[in-house]
Formats: structure tokens, C-alpha cells, sequence
């Protein structure tokens, strides 16, 4: 009898999952997914928004390509219960889903400000297609947008909506934008040069009430002025979709707690994505990192051990980058560690700045910014990353970076990271080519 494998969700950890099961199992398995969505990349709503591609771009498997794998689908549909010791899933509609091993896969969720209007005409969270559908419909050149959350959730989607000639404005709780993803000094700087491109920023501002005042929307805040507005988008944070795990004796701290295979305290029960707590690579310590490029590797790693290999995982990466305005701006690993020793350099003018966090010898963490069109900015974004994940020694270089933080390509070469990254590859083998695996990767 073919083995029976569950996906439980559609995004980017699930859908890697299938492709990585069709790629590794020895037999043909039978697959089902659920998902609530049908399968789409949330990262490229930005470009759905600014009308960079089409809606028939967004979708990661459509129905006939599911159907070419061989996946059963109940799409549109959620997972309400699991009952790991009948191995069944019961779905929200009372359909049963028996499975010999499943994946849980389930993503994240917006959270809008708790205030009265959040819930209202024109104010929109960014996180699923209905919701981006949504503000395409709305916003048009000339619109005010207030943006809720200056988080890179927010950043993500902000050239978008420069680029369909809207005004925008951020407002943040926190004392400084990006709070999760750089520190002050990079903060300060970034807040300058958007506000150099047109955006106004309001920081440390609490939002009370969203108001519909004349057709248009009305903010108001516990101190400072009203802002008055055409649409809202909220991106104020995410939450795990982990409710419905209550009472299925499946092991949840801040995510489901998971080993380095992916497997969660029930042996034939995996986890991946956003909801999965595994091994922070840097600190070894667990983790949630609800980041698209973990997803990715959760989904194969997961896969592959439910097609039978023994494959480990060193654990996930903190990695945030984004563009906005043509400015780079990226974090790795323990970016906002306070106890390592620090070195930074800072070149307001360009601007650009560099802040390298150390434990020992080892790189733990970096902060960097700068100009997208320098290749000095470009090439360090990837050199810095790579540093930082492999873990090499650097004990030789320390106290040149430590003086010269701009000067990263030496210590690069010189510690033999890319000798030392080439041959890590998540599944422990060289990557297929198209025509050598059964489904496009």
C-alpha cells in the first residue's frame, strides 16, 4: 500500500515539501494537501501590487500542476483538529483525512492595532492575496496611504505603493522604524532618506481610533495630530496559526517544537514555516523565524525525511533584507545581540553604514546598509550573510574588521567561506537540474 503523506498548508514550506517528496521517495506516495489558499508566494504580492506582474503569476502550483504531481487537494479548506494517536485530520466542513505522516505547515496570520475602525472600509492588512486584491482595487496615483507599523512587513510592499504615485506616511509605536530588523543608527538613517524621497514618518505614536470621516479615513493618536487619509494598511505584526493544535498532544512553545529532521514530539507528525520552532544557527538556541527563506528549507528538509532519507538540518538563519528607495537594507543572524563585542563604521553621506557583531573569532551578526547601485553595498550584503552562516574563524581579520568595517572582501577570501559554504547543500546533495527531477524546481 502506497504511504499516505498530509500537507497541511500551501505556502511556500508545504509546497517544498511535495516537490521534495516526488524528488526523493523511492515509490510513488500518495499526497494530499490542505490549504485554506490555493497555493500562492506571498513575497511577490509587492510586485502584483505595483502591477510589475499579473495575478497568474502570483500562484505556485495551480490545479493542473498539482494534479501533474499526483496531489489531491482540498483547497479553500482548513484543518480543525488532528488526532495524532488515529492519525486523522478533521477538517473544519467534518472531513476526515487519514494519513500515515503528516507535515503541518499552517503559516501565519495579520494582527491588526486592537482600536475601534481597524476592522472598517478601506483599511487593509498586506498578507494574503484576497487582502492585496483588495488594496490594488483602492489605491490609485494621488491616494494617501498610513501605513500602520513600520516592521519589514511594511517595508516590504512601500516602493510598491511610491511607484503607483501615491503619498505616503508611516506611523510606528516603537521609538524608531524597522525596531526588529536594525538598530538606531541605522534606523536614523533610513528615516532620512525616506523622508528625502517624499515619506513622512511619525515614530512613538500610539493609534486610538480609525475614523471614516467624509469618505476619506481619519487616524487619531493618544498625543499629536489627526492624519487624514484615503486607505490604510495595517502591519502590525503576525501570529501563528497554532489554535487549532490545542489538545493534539503535539508539543507547542512559541511554535511547534521541532528536531533537526523536522519532526515534532510525534514521531510521524513534521513541522515547517512560520509555526515551526527548530535550532537558531547562530545561537543554537530554538528559535520561530517566520522568514520565507526558512520556509523554504523547513519544506525540503521536511520532505525529505517523510520520503524516507536521513536528512539533518544545521538549523535557520535570521535574515532580513529589503530595498526601499534604491537604499539596501539587511540584518543577519544575532544582529541585535547586546553582549558581543561590537565594531561599526558609519558613512552618513553616501549614506552607508556596517555593524559587525562578534563572539570569540566567529561573526554572529551584521547590520549593513547602503546604495543598491554601488556594487560595494551589493556584493558585501552577500559576503557579510555568508560569514555570518558558516561560522568560520576570522581570528586573523578580527581586529582589521574590527577597524576597517567596510573592508570585508579580504577577510572573505582570505577565511575560505565560500570553500567552506559551496558544499552545503540542504539535502546533503547537488542540486537537480531541470529534466533530472519529476517536478520543476
Amino acid at each position: 500500500m502506497a504511504t499516505r503523506h498530509l500537507i497541511i498548508g500551501g505556502g511556500t514550506a508545504g509546497i517544498n515539501a511535495i516537490r521534495t517528496l516526488r524528488e526523493e521517495e523511492s515509490e510513488r506516495s500518495e499526497i494530499t494537501l490542505v490549504s485554506a489558499e490555493k497555493p500562492y508566494s506571498r513575497m511577490v504580492l509587492p510586485y502584483y501590487l505595483d502591477r510589475s506582474i499579473a495575478e497568474s503569476h502570483v500562484y505556485t502550483a495551480t490545479a493542473r500542476v498539482l494534479a501533474d504531481w499526483g496531489v489531491k487537494a482540498h483547497l479553500g479548506r482548513r484543518a480543525a483538529a488532528l488526532d495524532v494517536k488515529g492519525n486523522v485530520c478533521t477538517l473544519e466542513d467534518g472531513t476526515k483525512v487519514e494519513y500515515d505522516d503528516c507535515l503541518i505547515a499552517t503559516g501565519s496570520s495579520p494582527v491588526k492595532a486592537p482600536v475601534p475602525g481597524a476592522d472598517g472600509r478601506a483599511v487593509h492588512s498586506f498578507w494574503t492575496l484576497d487582502e492585496a486584491q483588495a488594496v490594488v482595487a483602492e489605491l490609485t496615483p494621488g491616494s494617501h496611504v498610513v501605513m500602520v507599523g513600520a516592521g519589514f512587513i511594511a517595508f516590504t510592499i512601500l516602493n510598491s505603493i511610491l511607484a503607483l504615485g501615491a503619498k505616503l506616511t508611516i506611523v510606528e509605536v516603537a521609538p524608531r522604524i524597522l525596531p526588529r530588523m536594525i538598530d538606531d543608527t541605522g534606523a536614523r538613517l533610513v528615516e532620512a532618506w525616506l523622508k528625502k524621497h517624499g515619506v513622512a514618518i511619525r515614530t512613538g505614536v500610539k493609534l486610538t481610533k480609525i475614523a471614516d470621516v467624509k469618505g476619506r479615513k481619519q487616524l487619531k493618536f493618544a498625543s499629536g495630530a489627526d492624519i487624514v487619509c484615503d486607505l490604510v494598511i495595517m502591519a502590525t505584526g503576525i501570529t501563528t496559526n497554532l489554535d487549532w493544535l490545542k489538545g493534539s498532544g503535539v508539543r507547542v512553545n512559541h511554535g511547534v517544537v521541532v528536531d533537526d529532521r523536522q519532526r515534532s514530539s510525534v514521531p510521524n507528525v513534521y513541522a515547517a514555516g512560520d509555526i515551526a520552532e527548530g535550532r537558531d544557527r547562530v545561537t543554537g538556541e530554538p528559535a520561530v523565524h517566520a522568514i520565507e527563506p526558512t520556509a523554504q528549507e523547513h519544506g525540503r528538509v521536511a520532505g525529505a525525511n517523510m520520503a524516507g532519507k536521513d536528512v539533518r538540518y544545521r538549523g535557520s538563519l535570521l535574515i532580513n533584507i529589503v530595498e526601499v528607495c534604491h537604499l539596501d537594507v539587511a540584518s543577519f543572524g544575532a544582529w541585535d545581540d547586546a553582549t558581543a563585542e561590537t565594531a561599526t563604521g558609519l558613512k552618513a553621506d553616501r549614506p552607508a553604514y556596517r555593524k559587525l557583531l562578534w563572539r570569540g573569532d566567529r561573526l554572529t551578526g551584521a547590520i549593513i546598509l547602503g546604495p543598491s547601485q554601488d556594487i560595494w553595498t551589493t556584493n558585501d550584503v552577500g559576503m557579510l550573510k555568508g560569514l555570518v552562516q558558516s561560522g568560520v574563524s576570522l581570528a586573523r581579520w578580527k581586529a582589521h574588521l574590527k577597524k576597517n568595517p567596510f573592508d570585508v572582501k579580504n577577510a572573505f577570501i582570505a577565511s575560505k567561506t565560500t570553500h567552506t559554504l559551496l558544499p552545503e547543500t540542504i539535502l546533503g546533495r547537488p542540486s537537480k537540474a531541470p529534466g533530472d527531477t519529476p517536478v520543476a524546481v
